[in-house]
């Protein structure tokens, strides 16, 4: 599905060209960018984050969390893409998805997947009349309640087997950065354990269709 490119480069949010030779560095200034461009290229890999509402930790709730889960395997559903890695951290998500067929839309995706999380979530505070909604008012008149950073957040096209290797490491080790476990596989809203021992978490991993130059006991 990796289709390889000759100057091994890709487009960051604003425009501007990074290397691939890098990819494990840190993105934190990148997720806060509202300007994304999306390049929705037969054959790439996507390395998608996306933020909760002045990165607040919205998902540390629960509730939340079992509402991403299943957005996230609904909109792998309707929209045929390969899921090869994902963590979900209190205030932001990361994923590596791969689309299948050659018209797609990360747009659209996101959309399938945050928009549900957002309704559910706020629905259930204003019905419940819980304080906690108070955490989601923006002060605006067009969208009174945000669960979700509005912008594109992060989207980084790739095209090399041995970027997803490093991508899919950053991806598993965020929890252990910010000190929230200390292996990747403890954290729990994660793929890490799947890589490990498939079919022990709520969201499989499509391994067959990953590259093979990554070996899961690694």
């Amino acid at each position: 599905m990796i289709r390889a490119s000759p100057s091994r480069r890709w487009r960051l949010e604003d425009g501007t060209q990074g290397d691939d030779r890098n990819p494990g560095r840190e993105k934190s200034n990148m997720v806060h960018r509202k300007r994304c461009r999306r390049y929705n290229i037969p054959g790439h890999a996507h390395e998608i984050t996306f933020s909760c509402y002045r990165r607040r930790p919205f998902l540390a709730d629960e509730r939340a969390l079992l509402y991403l889960r299943e957005s996230l395997l609904r909109a792998r559903r309707k929209h045929d893409f390969f899921l090869w890695a994902y963590v979900f951290m209190p205030e932001h998500v990361h994923l590596l998805i791969c689309p299948r067929g050659d018209a797609y839309s990360i747009s659209a995706i996101l959309q399938s997947i945050k928009q549900p999380v957002a309704r559910k979530v706020i629905q259930n505070m204003r019905v419940s009349g819980s304080a906690a909604l108070s955490r989601f008012v923006t002060n605006r008149a067009d969208r009174p309640f945000a669960f979700w950073t509005k912008g594109g957040g992060y989207d980084r096209n790739i095209t090399e087997s041995h970027t997803l290797e490093s991508v899919v490491e950053y991806i598993h080790r965020n929890p252990v950065r910010r000190g929230l476990a200390t292996a990747p596989a403890e954290w729990r809203a994660s793929s890490a354990r799947e890589w490990l021992e498939p079919g022990s978490v709520e969201i499989s991993i499509d391994f067959d269709t990953f590259p093979p130059s990554l070996k899961r006991n690694e």
